[in-house]
């Protein structure tokens, strides 16, 4: 292992832990044996608490070594390297290393960010390079990517893998691609939650509320920006934006530089999307909520014939004493449910009268939290009058302006719309991207079985319809993805074989 620091010292624990014998090198003079030091420290809480015997710890911190030279490396049959993020500085480690260790040995980079085949360039052996991408903790982060760059050998890749499932990580395999799996397959949330913010469609919190409480994430976008820091997220997306040729799926967003240049990198400089308290910047303060208004004494309910919850909504305004309706009187509330649309075009394609008009987002499920969205027309009194009605039962709700797709539709159907994308490009198999989600991202599903729950032909509709009342090629759908809705298949069906 080269690099002794918090991605170094994670690694070196995890192989040792693993029963391999480790050798952590630095080119600072005694990082390497505080490296090593630090890990026989974190394995020893393992001894505290009982779940590792005495020795067992000392014939596990036997196994690790802190190397002076790069020459002590010459029997490794792997090295590892963790270091800055600078192109000919690995170039220039990969030469060295190629002069020290055996030609059978394989030469892995850690780097999240750069293309392996540039660093491979550099070596009289390039077949013996490869990414191992790992995340931070090393050890509690299940998964590693292992990268295929252009001509690493096949044999390096499969024994990268076996390695990995060793230490009882997922090991994903990955062309040398830019964001390799995970952070390419995470582009979704990020950037379609500041187009969200761009549109002044909902605020930062409302859209992290809508997506913890309506699709499971266990953090919105915003939160996830402030906790990474927009400082080093605003580079990988700026960067991947680049290395994709400027691909429109994957744009920026205007809102970031600003809040970069005035400081606002979120929880360690203490303001982000967020103000945080606390000595480590873990207490995050919350906007004020507006209390939810009192129904009206006399309430008149239509919903549209094609809504999907409209059984539900109809036992909802019975409970609340409202009076139903067959048909959208003048002074009624009209609720109607598009996908992919938002609501002014909803009113108007079903001639609704849009000061009156109100949309619920379908997606989520009824009894989970409820997402209204307005007509650019609508007014307070209708607005009210329908937040009254949906939260009446206790279930949270977030009243947005209008948006084509809502917050979940539109954010669910992009992180379909990219992993379909991934895998037309076979950049990684089906089960590869699933897990890679699922454990690299924490996504409560993979974004391919995502999808065939909400439906692979209703996700091609909310993109179709996004992109029809957008313009914008961001949300053209992936041909992958048109072809298996067409076929009638399930998106997590395994690739046809290929001539």
């Amino acid at each position: 292992m080269i690099g002794a620091g918090t991605m170094g010292r994670g690694i070196v624990q995890l192989f040792a832990q693993a029963g391999h014998r480790v050798h952590c090198f630095d080119s600072v003079d005694g990082a390497a044996g505080k490296a090593v030091e630090f890990v026989g420290g974190m394995i020893g809480r393992g001894v505290e608490k009982g779940r590792l015997g005495a020795d067992d710890f000392e014939r596990l911190r036997g196994r690790i070594h802190a190397a002076a030279t790069i020459a002590d490396l010459a029997d490794c049959d792997v090295v590892i390297e963790a270091i800055v993020e600078d192109l000919e500085v690995k170039r220039a480690l990969f030469r060295q290393l190629e002069a020290v260790v055996s030609p059978q040995a394989i030469l892995a980079s850690n780097t999240s960010s750069l293309v392996v085949a540039e660093i491979a360039a550099a070596c009289a052996h390039p077949e013996r390079v490869a990414g191992l991408h790992f995340f931070n903790p090393v050890p509690l982060m299940k998964v590693a990517e292992v990268i295929a760059a252009v001509r690493t050998a096949p044999a390096v890749v499969e024994t990268l893998r076996t390695l990995v499932a060793g230490t009882g990580h997922r090991a994903v395999v990955a062309a040398d691609q830019p964001g390799f799996l995970v952070n390419h397959a995470g582009r979704g949330l990020y950037t379609e939650g500041l187009r969200l913010l761009e549109e002044q469609s909902a605020s930062a919190d409302q859209v992290d509320r809508v997506l913890r409480e309506a699709a499971g994430f266990r953090m919105g976008p915003f939160e996830l920006l402030d906790l990474t820091g927009l400082d080093v997220s605003s580079k990988v997306m700026a960067s991947i934006y680049e290395q994709f040729q400027q691909e429109p799926r994957f744009r920026p967003s205007s809102l970031v530089p600003p809040r970069v240049a005035a400081g606002l990198f979120g929880r360690k400089t203490g303001q982000g999307w967020y103000a945080y308290a606390g000595d480590k910047g873990d207490v995050k303060q919350l906007p004020t909520v507006s209390p939810v208004p009192a129904l009206p004494a006399e309430l008149k309910v239509w919903v549209a014939p094609d809504a999907a919850d409209r059984e539900a909504l109809r036992a909802l305004a019975s409970e609340a004493g409202a009076r139903w309706l067959d048909h959208p009187d003048p002074d009624a509330l009209l609720i109607v449910q598009p996908w992919g649309r938002d609501a002014t075009s909803e009113a108007i394609a079903l001639g609704l009268d849009a000061t009156r008009c109100v949309a619920i987002d379908p997606l989520p499920g009824f009894g989970l939290h409820r997402t209204l969205m307005l007509t650019a027309v609508t007014t307070p009194a209708m607005r009210d009058a329908a937040h009254a009605l949906l939260s009446q039962d206790g279930t949270g709700a977030t009243v947005i302006n209008d948006s084509p797709g809502f917050i979940v539709q539109r954010v669910l159907a992009t992180i379909v719309n990219i992993a379909a994308q991934i895998a037309q490009r076979g950049i990684a198999s089906i089960d590869d991207i699933e897990d890679a989600v699922k454990l690299g991202l924490g996504y409560p599903h993979g974004p391919l079985a995502w999808g065939d729950r909400i439906g692979g032909a209703k996700v091609l509709q909310i993109l179709q319809r996004m992109q029809a009342g957008t313009g914008d090629p961001r949300y053209r759908p992936s041909p992958w993805l048109e072809r298996r809705v067409a076929l009638g298949l399930s998106l997590r069906t395994p690739e046809a074989a290929r001539s």
